[in-house]
C-alpha cells in the first residue's frame, strides 16, 4: 500500500491495480449552508482531482472507503443530485467498490451500474483488506497483511509559542492489538496486519488530532477497545515525512499549547 505524493489517496498493487480514497463527503456545503456557511458546490473540483489521480494511476479498481455522502440521517437534494453523476463518472474509469460508512445510509439508491456495494464490516480485494471504522472489522480482514481504514480524518496538530495552531492531514501506519481482538474474534490464525489510517479526501471536514487525543477520543470500536496501537503508531505528513510515533511526538511538547 502506497499513498500518492502529496495527496489523499491510496495505491494498492497485486495482481490488480486498486486506487483508494475515503471521507469524500460529497453533501458537505449542504450541511454548512445550514449552519450559516455558504459554499458553493465542490463536487466538480472534487470530480477533477479524483480524475487526475485516475490519470496517473491507471486502476482497474477503485475503493470509496465509507462516508461518500454527508447528511445523515436524511439525503440532501444536494447529494440526490451529485452523488449518483459522480459515482457514474468514476465509474466509466473503472469498477467502483463501495464500503458504506456511518453517513452513507440510503446510498444503495444512490448507485449507479458498474458500483457495488460491500459490506460495511469490510471486504478483502487482492490480498488487501478494506473497512471503514466505525465498525469492527469482518474477521476476514484480519487474514491479509495490510488493512485500510478511513473514519477519524486523521492530523497532526502543531502550536506554536503564542498558541497559534496548524492541523496538518496525515496517514497513520500503526498495528492492531492481538489481546484485544483475540477477546472480540475469539480463536483467530493471527498474521498481525499492518494497518494503514487514511486522511479525509475532503479538507472540509477537519479532522481529529492523533498526538492530542487518547484512545477513547478516537472513534470507531477498535479505539474506544483499546484494539489498535497508538502510542507506537507513526505519522507520515501527505509529502511522505515521516514525524515518527504518536508517543514520541506527545513527549516532544511542540504539538501543545504553552502558557505565556
Amino acid at each position: 500500500m502506497n499513498p500518492l505524493l502529496n495527496e489523499p489517496a491510496l495505491v494498492v498493487e497485486n495482481t490488480i491495480r486498486t486506487l483508494v480514497i475515503a471521507d469524500i463527503h460529497l453533501g458537505i456545503e449542504w450541511d454548512l449552508y445550514n449552519s450559516g456557511i455558504s459554499i458553493p458546490s465542490q463536487v466538480e473540483k472534487r470530480k477533477m482531482r479524483i480524475l487526475s489521480y485516475i490519470k496517473k494511476v491507471r486502476p482497474d479498481v477503485i475503493v470509496l472507503l465509507g462516508d461518500i455522502k454527508h447528511n445523515v440521517p436524511r439525503t440532501s437534494w444536494q447529494e440526490k443530485k451529485e452523488v449518483p453523476e459522480f459515482l457514474k463518472t468514476l465509474a466509466s474509469f473503472a469498477h467502483v467498490d463501495i464500503v458504506p460508512g456511518n453517513h452513507d445510509g440510503d446510498i444503495e439508491y444512490l448507485i449507479p451500474e458498474n458500483v457495488t456495494v460491500r459490506d460495511m464490516r469490510g471486504f478483502v480485494l487482492d490480498n488487501a483488506g478494506y473497512f471503514h471504522g466505525h465498525t469492527w472489522p469482518s474477521r476476514e480482514l484480519l487474514s491479509v497483511p495490510c488493512v485500510a481504514m478511513s473514519h477519524n480524518h486523521p492530523t497532526i496538530r502543531f502550536t506554536d509559542t503564542l498558541g497559534h495552531a496548524l492541523s496538518e492531514p496525515v496517514w497513520i501506519r500503526t498495528h492492531f492489538i492481538e489481546k484485544a481482538m483475540r477477546e472480540h474474534y475469539g480463536e483467530l490464525d493471527w498474521i498481525n496486519p499492518e494497518v494503514i489510517i487514511m486522511p479525509a479526501f475532503n479538507e472540509l471536514c477537519g479532522g481529529i488530532p492523533f498526538n492530542e487525543s487518547m484512545h477513547e477520543e478516537l472513534l470507531g470500536p477498535v479505539f474506544s477497545n483499546h484494539a489498535i496501537e497508538l502510542e507506537r503508531a507513526r505519522a507520515f505528513l501527505l509529502d511522505g515525512t515521516d514525524l515518527g510515533t504518536i508517543g514520541s511526538l506527545r513527549r516532544l511538547r511542540i504539538t501543545r499549547a504553552r502558557k505565556l
